[in-house]
């Protein structure tokens, strides 16, 4: 899916959580939604471009959110299996 997409739907969410009273809790939304209801190849992609960049095209809101909050929305990555000596 094309990057600018994923960035323009990750907004939209936040644009929901940000009007939240409390700000915690919107950041926690976002991050949740996210991770809850986007498939893990849209997570992969969205994470590879926020670490790419500082420049993310999200707002500073939802760029916030998903950068003080990766385990609840990153896919998680299998640890580095190491070979047993022989």
């Amino acid at each position: 899916m094309d990057i600018k997409r994923l960035v323009a739907m990750a907004n939209r969410v936040g644009e929901f959580f940000e009007a939240l009273p409390d700000t915690g809790e919107g950041m926690e939304g976002v991050a949740a939604h996210i991770g809850s209801n986007w498939e893990a190849r849209m997570r992969v992609q969205l994470a590879t471009h926020l670490d790419g960049t500082r420049q993310s095209g999200l707002t500073p809101f939802v760029d916030c959110a998903l950068r003080s909050l990766p385990s609840r929305w990153r896919v998680a990555q299998p640890a580095d299996v190491v070979s047993p000596r022989p």
